[in-house]
């Protein structure tokens, strides 16, 4: 038998939806047999065709709980494109995180975390039909719940995307008294810097920060000749200090970049610049002691040679 043809949604939809186009039940769980179309959540479909992202998602889960929910957390935040997940959890992607207000009942259902939370109408917006949690909520929510690294790297991020300030934060904290978290919370909003571009400079950036010494200038540009020629991740200018890091990502540049990279720094040295490069391993134990130490030895004899 020949599955009629019909113009499949490019949004999640309900099985309801396609029933009311013409098809049969048998037709239906036909399409899903032969891959056409995909389950996101139970009585939540898509075409197959279409990527996973956590915003499809949520958008599906929207269709399967009940009216009233929210989207939160790191969900509310990937809608935002401010994406708070590990590596691992990218190829798996973890539950959707929804909530309902006080005396509502939160989901049940196994593929979607529900809480109950206190919002505030300002907290909520809506987007393509979804209601989820503003930038700033996001970022205030995540400032509580995240580890602190992956925290100060989301509220950074907000606050380079969606010009979420250390001020717009520090107005609603009163509203997190006591809330779990909030000590957190009031600790990284005094240090959000949007500059900074990724999550790991973020890491360095709290690593500075947490050594008790002088928190650099990101994103600083050294001209040659009156023009601006490299771009340093942090730097003390007068000082002649740059810290840069280097990610996974480095092993992916192409040999333009790389020779870029080490002409960069070559010039730099070679002008009395002090260059600490930093890699993914290096935020724990002996390896984070080792660069820590060598920037503290930096700043301490540029304070000897009076350089600034």
């Amino acid at each position: 038998m020949t599955t009629p043809t019909i113009v499949i949604p490019d949004r999640p939809f309900r099985r309801a939806e396609l029933l009311e186009l013409g098809l049969t039940r048998r037709d239906f769980y036909r399409l899903v047999e032969d891959g056409v179309i995909r389950a996101v959540v139970r009585e939540a479909f898509v075409r197959a065709d279409l990527e996973d992202t956590t915003r499809l998602r949520a958008a599906a889960v929207s269709l399967a709980v009940a009216e009233g929910h929210v989207a939160v957390d790191r969900t509310a935040a990937a809608i935002h494109g401010v994406n708070t997940f590990t590596y691992v959890e990218l190829e798996e992607p973890p539950p959707v995180e929804t909530c309902v207000l006080r005396g509502a009942n939160p989901t049940q259902r196994r593929d979607v975390r529900g809480r109950t939370r206190d919002l505030a109408p300002g907290d909520i917006m809506v987007i393509d039909g979804l209601r989820v949690t503003t930038p700033l909520r996001t970022a205030l929510d995540l400032g509580c719940h995240l580890r602190r690294r992956e925290a100060m790297a989301a509220l950074n991020t907000f606050g380079r995307l969606h010009a979420v300030s250390a001020d717009d934060l520090r107005v609603l904290l009163p509203r997190f008294h006591r809330r779990r978290g909030v000590i957190q919370l009031r600790e990284l909003a005094q240090l959000v810097e949007p500059r900074i571009e990724s999550a790991r400079e973020s890491w360095t950036w709290l690593e500075i920060h947490d050594a008790g010494l002088p928190m650099p200038e990101p994103q600083v540009w050294i001209e040659i000749d009156g023009v601006p020629t490299y771009r340093l991740d942090f730097a003390y200018e007068r000082r002649r200090i740059a810290i840069e890091y280097d990610g996974a990502e480095f092993h992916d540049r192409t040999d333009e970049q790389r020779r870029h990279d080490a002409a960069r720094r070559a010039w730099l040295r070679k002008n009395g610049w002090t260059v600490i490069v930093i890699r993914s391993g290096d935020f724990t134990g002996e390896r984070r002691d080792r660069w820590i130490r060598e920037l503290r030895l930096a700043l301490a004899a540029t304070y000897d040679n009076r350089r600034w």
